[in-house]
């Protein structure tokens, strides 16, 4: 039983590679129905003033909801429009600026009759994912997605599996294109996703750092002595270097004292125990940066520098607590 199923799921997998790799060799054929729909669809969605409709019925219909969720997260206003509510008054959700994308394998669905009528009535461009080329949907539509004829990865009921998979790949590929054409920035993408793991890895260091914190620092040619009264005073580890124009020279850390200390440890000035050049972070670095030098370095603690001079000390909780 086990190997059947193992052997089950190796073939769904293997057909549904089979279709992503089908979709790889038409994008890779600038003159293949496929690419050319994307270009034409990339070009018409810049061009509109309003938002961008999708559509679909089953299967069709949950793989519509999320390129719309995707297009939405990524700058490209979207909404998803159930064609059986489209049908009872949601008709009026779509207006003469939008871009409507619908997504039915067969091309046949019955539902999305209303939605192609009221396309062609008010002159709204209709973008079509479809493996029925010459379908009612395929016919009816302005820009064509066609996907490649591939066997569905249950043959012996057909459902929907490696076309959904397809028409999402589809999806993906728009909201991907769209936002780089449109510079869409991590800024920007942190600006759609302000919650969650994803929210906090788009943070910006100066979000974390903690404005009233009196920086451990000495100046140049400072006693040891000195450094470790506001090393212990401050309680990070760590005590910055400063030159005589504010910038940050160098950084001393318990383990540079350690390592110095039967060296006429008294008399010793914190140039010659300083690790000059240290690793920094911008107010502008990522969290998720910030956290990948630290775990890199296997230090707890980063200055923050602007122009070479220290505004703010990121601790590693810093970051994990964000």
């Amino acid at each position: 039983m086990t190997e059947d199923l193992l052997s089950i799921a190796t073939d769904v997998v293997t057909t549904q590679q089979s279709g992503l790799m089908a979709l790889r060799a038409a994008f890779q054929n600038e003159n293949s129905q496929l690419s050319q729909g994307l270009l034409a669809s990339v070009a018409a969605i810049n061009v509109k003033s309003g938002r961008v409709i999708v559509t679909g019925m089953g299967k069709s219909g949950h793989i519509g909801r999320k390129i719309a969720a995707t297009l939405a997260s990524t700058g490209e206003p979207a909404s998803f429009v159930h064609p059986g509510e489209a049908s009872h008054g949601d008709l009026g959700m779509i207006s003469e600026a939008d871009v409507v994308i619908a997504l039915s394998n067969s091309g046949e669905t019955p539902e999305l009759g209303d939605i192609i009528a009221y396309c062609g009535r008010f002159d709204i461009p209709l973008i079509a994912i479809t493996g029925g080329v010459t379908s009612a949907l395929g016919q009816a539509a302005d820009i064509l997605l066609p996907l490649p004829t591939v066997p569905e990865a249950c043959a012996e009921t057909r459902a929907p599996t490696t076309s959904t998979t397809m028409s999402l790949v589809i999806g993906d590929v728009l909201a991907v294109s769209l936002l780089q054409q449109k510079g869409f920035s991590k800024d920007d993408f942190r600006t759609y996703h302000p919650g969650g793991k994803l929210g906090a890895s788009l943070k910006k260091v100066r979000h974390m750092i903690d404005d009233g914190r009196t920086l451990p620092l000495v100046p140049q040619g400072a006693a040891i002595g000195e450094a470790v009264t506001v090393l212990n005073k401050a309680g990070f580890g760590c005590v910055g270097v400063t030159n005589g124009r504010g910038e940050l020279e160098g950084i001393i850390t318990d383990g540079d004292l350690r390592r110095h200390f039967n060296d006429n440890f008294a008399q010793l000035k914190v140039d010659a125990v300083m690790t000059r050049a240290p690793k920094t972070v911008t107010p502008d670095t990522l969290a998720a940066e910030a956290l990948g030098l630290l775990a890199k370095t296997k230090i707890t603690a980063l200055f923050v520098v602007d122009d070479q001079k220290p505004v703010g000390l990121l601790h590693v909780h810093d970051v994990l607590s964000a």
